[in-house]
């Protein structure tokens, strides 16, 4: 090709694949746009790609929200910021489609090129855009128009403003519920720009018809304007238009809407202070935590902790407390999971002696529940109540509660206790833990269930990790090597299985000293399962061990095991002494 076409290429190869019926093609060309623009040049791409892209119609929403994403970081490729305008024709076009992603891209790059566009240009081209889209005739291109407001507003003249106002309390009351949404979503960012004369007048007019909006949809999303509009507003104001309005919504008939009070309930107290938090909205949040919705139940104890901080202990404890009881013993899983999840916190709150007298009890039916994610949700918070009242009287309160746990007769529970173990111990600290959970972790590797006896193994490595190998060497590898001689071929498996765990982190002295020995031993077991898992423990041991060892201990064992009678057993021998050989190869 000669050297004068080379600009025209780009753009050539650009429309070919934009009008490819290969989706893939098209997708890679639209995500090369910014270098096209580069190879263009800015006049050109103002002039040529600009209105190409406007005008190219493609049916499928990948590309067009690939397009919509790249035209928000488009402003260099046209040649700065007094060009910008030239980018919102095809982001226009973008913010009318069907596809809700397509439009909400466009709308978040309209926003990020109107954020950087000089105030005259906003004026001429920004404003009427937003106009336009506002009196669209197809409820997406409105809908769209109520997230550019915010830019928009700021710049204009007082006469305009006026009339922006005007535009977004009509949308407030489309006859689209969508369109009516989108204004419920964005009036808190579009209030935030409004002078603080027109916020009380004309904004509150638009929320209070939100409010009362005949769609649970519109109303809930009018829950968050709340605690946006209350930040704006003085606090006697707050008090006066926010506040009945949140009572109402605690009360609303569609749960949906209580649910997102109790979701944003912390935000709202927030918005409208103390004094009335504690007048007003402590009897909402108690009817919120009495729901006969399981959702809005689980939405108001997962707030439980935050609430409380507001209040001061006594109200805590007369209001809230009796609530929390009824909550540990509520029907679903779901909502005792949502409150053991942040109950803990409520120590630290309520003080020592509240929390002995009121909150222990509940702990502890909680650590009995029977569904996993409660239990766990207490144990894994432990340190919060530590904190409060000390170590003693927890492990009085709490201990007997674990080791029942841990002895129950169905193996999930004792399975549940295991897995957080090593969350306990390192709660708690090594001395409580050596006095009263040392033994039953040596317990559990004699479980009748093979489930329990592996998870042991690995909680061993676990602890080890905790607390580092000269504790390990104190605590756990003497009963470990004892172990070696059960009579019982299971537990000896069992505690294969913990040597291998445990050798990583030991360390190569201490696994040549003590667990090297008794695991060579064992290949002259005369049970083929536990010679087999001899030969892959000591293919584990080959990376830690010198070569030394390898060549004294491990090879021979395994020679001697190559030749046994059992055919899995000579199979994973001759596996381990390859892994000899590789080893030595690579190294």
């Amino acid at each position: 090709m000669a050297m004068v076409d080379e600009p025209l290429y780009p753009i050539a190869v650009l429309i070919d694949e934009l009008k490819n019926d290969d989706i893939q093609l098209r997708l890679n060309s639209i995500r090369r746009l910014s270098t096209i623009a580069r190879a263009l040049g800015e006049e050109r791409t103002r002039k040529e790609l600009i209105p190409f892209l406007s005008e190219n119609n493609d049916d499928d929403d990948e590309v067009l929200l690939a397009m919509a994403e790249e035209l928000g970081v488009f402003i260099p490729y046209v040649g700065g910021v007094e060009h910008a305008h030239v980018l919102l024709p095809p982001l226009e076009t973008l913010c009318t489609v069907e596809e809700t992603c397509v439009r909400d891209k466009a709308v978040e790059s309209l926003c990020r090129i109107g954020s950087q566009m000089r105030e005259s240009d906003l004026v001429d081209w920004f404003i009427p855009l937003v106009k336009r889209l506002a009196a669209g005739e197809w409820f997406t291109a409105r809908v769209s128009s109520c997230g550019l407001f915010h830019i928009a507003y700021p710049s204009a003249l007082d006469t305009i403003k006026a009339e922006l106002r005007s535009i977004y309390s009509q949308l407030c009351q489309d006859d689209m519920p969508m369109v009516r949404r989108a204004a419920a979503t964005n009036l808190g960012k579009f209030a935030a720009t409004v002078e603080a004369a027109h916020l009380k007048t004309g904004i509150m007019s638009m929320f209070e018809d939100l409010t009362q909006d005949d769609q649970d949809s519109v109303r809930l999303l009018a829950v968050e304007s709340c605690a946006a509009l209350g930040k704006l507003l003085e606090p006697q104001d707050c008090i006066a238009h926010v506040l009945p309005v949140i009572v109402n919504f605690s009360q609303d008939k569609s749960w949906r809407v209580r649910y997102m009070v109790a979701n944003q309930l912390y935000e709202l107290c927030e918005a409208v202070g103390p004094e009335p938090t504690k007048t007003d909205l402590v009897p909402a949040y108690v009817r919120l935590l009495r729901d006969n919705e399981a959702e809005v139940r689980i939405a108001a104890a997962g707030k439980v902790t935050k609430f409380c901080r507001i209040l001061n202990p006594e109200l805590a404890v007369q209001h809230i407390l009796p609530c929390v009881k009824e909550l540990s013993s509520d029907s679903s899983q779901h909502v005792r999971s949502a409150l053991a999840s942040v109950i803990m916190g409520m120590a630290p709150v309520l003080g020592k002696d509240a929390t002995i007298e009121q909150l222990l009890p509940i702990f502890l039916s909680l650590l009995k529940d029977e569904f996993p994610d409660v239990r766990l949700n207490i144990i894994s918070k432990l340190d919060q109540v530590n904190q409060v009242i000390g170590i003693d009287l927890l492990s009085q309160s709490l201990l007997p509660a674990i080791v029942e746990l841990a002895e129950d007769r169905h193996w999930r529970v004792r399975l549940a206790i295991i897995e957080y173990i090593p969350l306990l111990a390192s709660q708690l600290g090594v001395g409580f833990f050596d006095d009263k959970l040392g033994s039953l972790c040596m317990q559990w590797l004699q479980d009748k269930v093979y489930s329990i006896r592996d998870a042991a193994a690995n909680n061993l490595k676990r602890l080890a990790e905790e607390f580092g190998p000269e504790w390990a060497m104190q605590h756990i590898i003497p009963q470990v090597l004892e172990m070696f001689n059960n009579p019982h071929y299971l537990y000896r498996m069992t505690i294969l299985r913990a040597t291998s765990l445990l050798a990583p982190v030991m360390g190569a002295e201490i696994t040549c000293s003590k667990l090297l020995p008794p695991v060579v031993n064992a290949a002259k077991d005369r049970v083929p399962n536990i010679k087999f898992n001899v030969a892959k423990v000591l293919q584990s041991l080959i990376p830690i061990v010198d070569q030394s060892v390898v060549d004294k201990s491990i090879r021979p064992a395994l020679v001697e095991l190559s030749e046994d009678p059992d055919v899995d057993v000579r199979f994973f021998a001759n596996e381990a002494l390859h892994a000899i050989d590789n080893a030595m190869i690579s190294g």
